[in-house]
């Protein structure tokens, strides 16, 4: 039995900042993980799809080579290869994990956890053994989410025809065609993925628009791009009739009261994911949940249990890797007796990466109309950007959404190139409550793509220049 000052039951985002940031503060601490350290987005998410859709990007570019002035051969696009390259990336940043739990004293205990008191936790290894051990600070809750599939539509994963995220990113070859269903950031950016591989995909949604939590200026931008490269994207739909076999399944898709039967080789069910609260000993000690299912916890990630903490997706809120990563830091703080800031839920960048690239942070302009807020729309689309132009990527626009009077960044969202990236300019600016005047008063390189930033706070004030 061993003593550490906090122990924290995850190796995800959320889960390993926060052992960094606690080792930083002279607080002896042991993180659990019971596959390999990076989590749910090293592993099975952000890291390895991210490497995809480079390939996807690639392959995409090189249909238009000729456009650039370079004449290739007989290309080809191997799946089975993309993946390989993907799964390589996810286990070196793995690896870089594991080497920052070395670098900072950090105890790597491999094993499923269990707590067995308040702040008593059982480890039970590969081999069956089981270890005890005491945190005399803080146990912390940082267990993270999986995928789930969609039973009581017919699609349950079966991990051969109906796949999550997870089986998709082990494929050896991109099926013929696939069917996506739902079309929030996952859903867009796998579809984008096998479409760049050959597969005819067809993306199904039940909300009114693409990427729901987007701006619907963004979505229509998104979904307007996907059909020009051949995707099917049905929205305000309705799928029945689902009969799933051996190789390949059916089912029948009602939009606007008409059907139409479709029939793939694969589906991937992109239709969110579930909390990891089971089997962690929660409800034996009575920490409560939230309706949704997640660990309930105060402004201190504190549980209902004194000295039980929780952080990242397991808590709720936003499900993203950054979110669960500021958290992780800000606990540590709170744990060490540093000074810290409390997170800002308000200011957590969305980031979509499949192509074009959708980014925002703040208030859709639908936000702002249901909160009866004055304010003003600039808008500046790349096809007017001299660099973009250059890139030969001109689909998209910057959108920022002031408050009328004093000039507020309320919202803004980017879709288009690398948008993911140039999204950080306007959280800044949001986070430190800057206007679009001051925004306007620092000069962009010319030529970038970030002069559309510019222009857009330009057009919010009434004197764009550039379009």
């Amino acid at each position: 039995m061993a003593s550490y000052d906090v122990i924290i039951l995850g190796g995800g985002p959320a889960g390993y900042v926060c052992a960094i940031r606690c080792a930083q503060l002279g607080l002896s601490t042991a993180i659990v993980e019971r596959e390999a350290l990076g989590g749910t987005c090293v592993l099975w998410g952000c890291i390895p799809a991210k490497a995809l859709l480079e390939s996807a990007a690639l392959a995409n570019k090189i249909r238009h080579a000729k456009d650039f002035g370079i004449t290739v051969g007989d290309v080809s696009f191997e799946y089975g290869t993309a993946m390989k390259r993907s799964r390589a990336v996810s286990t070196q940043n793995s690896k870089g994990v594991e080497f920052l739990m070395k670098k900072n004293k950090v105890t790597y205990l491999k094993g499923t956890a269990k707590l067995t008191g308040p702040k008593a936790v059982t480890i039970t290894g590969a081999d069956g053994k089981a270890e005890k051990h005491d945190a005399k600070k803080a146990v912390v809750i940082a267990t993270g989410s999986r995928v789930r599939g969609l039973p009581q539509a017919g699609l349950a994963l079966d991990k051969k025809v109906v796949l999550s995220s997870d089986e998709v990113l082990v494929l050896e070859q991109a099926p013929k065609t696939m069917a996506v269903i739902g079309a929030g950031a996952v859903g867009c950016e796998f579809a984008d993925v096998f479409n760049a591989f050959g597969t005819k995909v067809t993306l199904v949604e039940v909300a009114p628009t693409i990427l729901p939590l987007e701006d619907a200026d963004c979505s229509a931008e998104v979904a307007k791009s996907f059909k020009k490269r051949g995707i099917d994207v049905h929205t305000s739909a309705k799928i029945g009739d689902v009969k799933v076999g051996a190789d390949s399944a059916s089912m029948t898709v009602e939009v606007g009261g008409k059907k139409e039967t479709l029939t793939v080789e694969k589906v991937l069910v992109a239709a969110g994911r579930a909390p990891n609260v089971e089997e962690v000993g929660l409800k034996e000690l009575g920490v409560q949940l939230t309706e949704r299912g997640f660990v309930k916890i105060d402004e201190r990630f504190e549980t209902s249990v004194k000295g039980i903490y929780a952080i990242g997706d397991v808590a709720g809120n936003q499900m993203l890797a950054h979110k669960g990563q500021r958290e992780g830091h800000v606990l540590a703080d709170l744990l060490g007796g540093a000074h810290t800031h409390p997170v800002n839920y308000k200011n957590v960048p969305s980031c979509t990466y499949c192509h074009p690239e959708v980014a925002s942070i703040g208030l859709t302009e639908a936000q702002c109309k249901e909160q009866q807020l004055d304010y003003k729309v600039g808008k500046f689309p790349f096809s007017a950007n001299g660099r973009a132009r250059t890139s030969g990527e001109t689909e998209g626009f910057v959108k920022i959404i002031r408050d009328a009077k004093y000039g507020e960044i309320l919202g803004a969202h980017i879709v288009g190139p690398h948008a993911t990236e140039m999204i950080h300019e306007l959280v800044v600016a949001r986070e430190n409550e800057y206007t679009v005047e001051e925004i306007d008063l620092a000069i962009h390189a010319h030529p970038t793509l970030s002069e559309a930033v510019a222009e857009a706070v330009l057009d919010s004030m009434g004197k764009m220049l550039h379009a």
